[in-house]
């Protein structure tokens, strides 16, 4: 397909036809007539060799490939629209920008909350989105990030992108601090008596699926999609968690739970933004991950983390 040969208005046109599902409220909605929407219409039809849209009643429905073009071509638009706002200066102090960041809630929780506080002081003019992370992210990777400025992902889940290191953690077993059956050890054996609460997106833990390896399939008792619900939910139980050190460090006033080392060598987490190549030369993406970049260097290091909440661990430094 020659690109040149195309008129990429009727992208915007298809955007609008097969999210509205009507030619009238497609034109309105980006500012055609209902006669020359009717003609983006014709011509989209004669490109596909396919309809559509087909009436059924008093309303339109998409045909099969119509359905399949609504992700793509919303992809597509946002790609283009991010490509086409790019520039080569960008001033944080002035300029307007979006970011728009896919983050699980322990990204966020412990590294998202502070890269907006920077944002906040240095770039006021500027908005910054975290998006959920959903199970698209491993299937459709490239689709996903041309839509966004970045992801927060551990390695091992996604590859082949652009990326920049950010910070290390630990996965540690998390325990209710009252656990009449547990000391101040955990073997392999105590995960496997134990109910356990799960984290529902492996993708996103993979220290569960080295239990699995291991040929241990933890009890669920409680399945959530939320680390940070993790300690509220073993707190006053028997259950154990799986959870990253610097995020138990900093839910400990929420709930009276403990961590302790995993009975097995937990494979490490290694955080890092990655990104779409079409933002690499982009002034404002380049800002954004060399902010990124200087926010995970401020970090205390995973080894001179302890147990204590950060509230402790100040008021013991002034002290």
């Amino acid at each position: 397909m020659d690109l040149a040969s195309l008129d990429l208005n009727l992208l915007v046109a298809l955007r609008a036809l097969l999210e509205e599902r009507n030619v009238t409220r497609a034109g309105q909605r980006i500012g055609l007539s209902q006669p020359a929407a009717s003609a983006a219409l014709a011509r989209l039809r004669r490109h596909f060799g396919d309809d559509l849209l087909v009436r059924t009643g008093n309303a339109y429905d998409l045909t099969p490939l119509g359905t399949a073009l609504v992700v793509p071509c919303t992809t597509a638009c946002a790609l283009l629209e991010r490509l086409f706002t790019s520039r080569a200066e960008f001033d944080p102090r002035t300029e307007r920008r979006e970011f728009r960041i896919i983050a699980s809630d322990y990204a966020i929780a412990v590294f998202g909350a502070e890269l907006a506080r920077v944002l906040h002081a240095e770039a006021p003019a500027s908005r910054l989105v975290f998006e959920q992370v959903g199970q698209e992210i491993t299937g459709a990777t490239d689709a996903v990030l041309s839509g966004v400025d970045g992801l927060l992902m551990p390695h091992g889940i996604v590859s082949g992108f652009p990326t920049v290191e950010l910070y290390r953690d630990e996965w540690v077993c998390l325990v209710a601090a009252d656990h009449p059956d547990i000391g101040d050890a955990l073997t392999m054996d105590d995960l496997a008596r134990q109910p356990w609460v799960v984290y529902q997106r492996p993708y996103d833990a993979p220290a569960a699926r080295q239990l699995s390896m291991l040929g241990l399939e933890p009890r669920m008792e409680v399945s959530v999609q939320n680390f940070q619900l993790l300690p509220s939910l073993v707190a006053g139980t028997r259950r154990v968690a799986l959870i990253q050190r610097r995020l138990a460090r900093l839910m400990s006033p929420v709930a009276q739970v403990r961590t302790l080392p995993c009975p097995f060598e937990a494979v490490p987490v290694k955080e890092a933004l990655w990104w779409h190549p079409v933002h690499t030369q982009d002034a404002a993406h380049i800002w954004l991950r060399e902010t990124a970049a200087r926010v995970a260097a401020a970090l205390p290091p995973i080894d001179l983390l302890d147990d204590r909440s950060p509230e402790d661990t100040d008021a013991a430094h002034l002290t």
